[in-house]
């Protein structure tokens, strides 16, 4: 069986069912991804980077969509002499998000084309005009409502879809749904557990252990669609009202989503000048590898993970999975996962006197019920629960293991 795997980040998402792939017999599988993929050790990549940038000259509204026609060019192109020497998968499954997949159903006609589904914009209910301090204009709806244009053929080119949770599934049009199943990709829970003997050692030479009371931040970028600038102006009275805690913060000063501020040079920069606050309790850790960042987790006596009605990070399951005491933001889709009260707390994304009032809450008393709850709840969005879904999209069953020798001819047209 041959089975394409297509992400511009590759492996992205795709890790787990990629990992899982490889070690199958009688799978032949290659990856597409962009010249700057990282790539996975054991699975072939082919890289692709298109040939120029969209066009200024295009209408702003159109700019996306340019870009998105020349990644699906640049892929289709890259393609082609495969094809043009006998190669044909069976299954696409591609995260179509950049333009990858636009042109594969005219190279590929046969091939099951299996999207990752990850979000279809709004302009109203959903990210966009979620926060009055950065408001959406107009202008922007209407760049918005084109943008969807790649998204709406990249549904009606699939022929069945995967969504991470339900919310992001109830975002796509009304007419395509019946193609979307609800899976999580799932998340590392046989690594990522509570530690009560936990250490973690700080840049400065700090010690800090399990039981201290420590409050932790995480998100890929330091940016407001993750709530950072409502975390930063909490935790000067924070940090007031609990002398004796200390607070580390993981992530980079990118963009992720969203805008970099006008006048500093990331978010970090311009809230630490707008909420000065003790750099020798306040411990930006930047990016930090992963062995750092699940002891960071399980020293963790209050988690607070905020973010826009927006896709939802793995930091927060990886967090629940590790026994941490979550704070998090009441928008979709947390709520599909944080019960407030019993696996964690759930106050208003805006509400930053609850949102110290909680934290504090988490660092004065233990709750470990509530912590066994949280490791309940991320338990069932396992590798393995995420895997048993892919599997059933690609046509694989579980317990598929080839009777010996499932040949090999594939890798001709790829070494040629």
């Amino acid at each position: 069986m041959k089975i394409l795997l297509i992400h511009q980040n590759f492996p992205g998402q795709l890790r787990h069912i990629a990992e899982d792939l490889k070690t199958r017999p009688g799978i032949d599988l290659l990856a597409v991804g962009r010249d700057t993929a990282p790539g996975l050790q054991g699975v072939r990549l082919l890289r692709y980077k298109p040939h120029r940038q969209p066009s200024r000259q295009a209408h702003p509204y159109l700019y996306s969509y340019e870009d998105a026609v020349l990644h699906g060019q640049a892929v289709l192109r890259s393609l082609q002499p495969l094809a043009n020497r006998g190669y044909r998968p069976d299954v696409i499954l591609a995260h179509p998000g950049w333009g990858e997949t636009l042109f594969l159903k005219d190279l590929f006609p046969n091939a099951r084309l299996i999207h990752y589904c990850e979000f279809f914009y709004h302009g109203r209910g959903a990210d966009a005009d979620f926060d009055p301090e950065f408001p959406l204009s107009l202008d922007g709806a209407a760049r918005l409502r084109a943008r969807n244009a790649l998204h709406l053929l990249n549904l009606e080119n699939a022929d069945a879809g995967i969504c991470p949770t339900h919310w992001q599934h109830s975002l796509h049009p009304a007419a395509y749904r019946h193609k979307l199943v609800v899976a999580h990709e799932g998340i590392r829970t046989e690594l990522l557990k509570p530690d009560p003997a936990a250490e973690l050692t700080l840049p400065n030479g700090r010690r800090l252990r399990a039981g201290q009371k420590i409050v932790t931040y995480v998100a890929r970028n330091l940016e407001p669609y993750r709530g950072f600038h409502v975390f930063m102006r909490a935790l000067p009275e924070l940090l007031r009202a609990e002398p004796d805690c200390q607070v580390l913060i993981v992530g980079g000063d990118g963009v992720s989503y969203g805008n970099a501020p006008a006048d500093a040079a990331n978010w970090r920069e311009k809230l630490l000048r707008e909420n000065p606050v003790d750099p020798g309790r306040v411990h930006f850790l930047g990016k930090v590898p992963y062995d750092v960042y699940r002891k960071v987790l399980q020293v963790s006596a209050a988690h607070v993970y905020l973010t826009y009605p927006f896709v939802l990070s793995w930091s927060l399951l990886e967090a629940m999975a590790s026994g941490c005491r979550i704070v998090a933001s009441d928008t979709a889709p947390l709520r599909e996962v944080v019960r407030d009260g019993a696996n964690g707390h759930l106050v208003g994304f805006f509400d930053r006197e609850a949102l110290i009032e909680k934290v504090r809450e988490a660092l004065r008393e233990d709750a470990p019920e509530m912590r066994r709850q949280a490791r309940r709840t991320a338990e069932r969005y396992s590798v393995e629960q995420g895997l048993d879904a892919y599997r059933n999209l690609l046509g694989i069953a579980a317990s598929d293991v080839a009777d010996g020798v499932a040949a090999r001819e594939s890798d001709a047209w790829f070494r040629q």
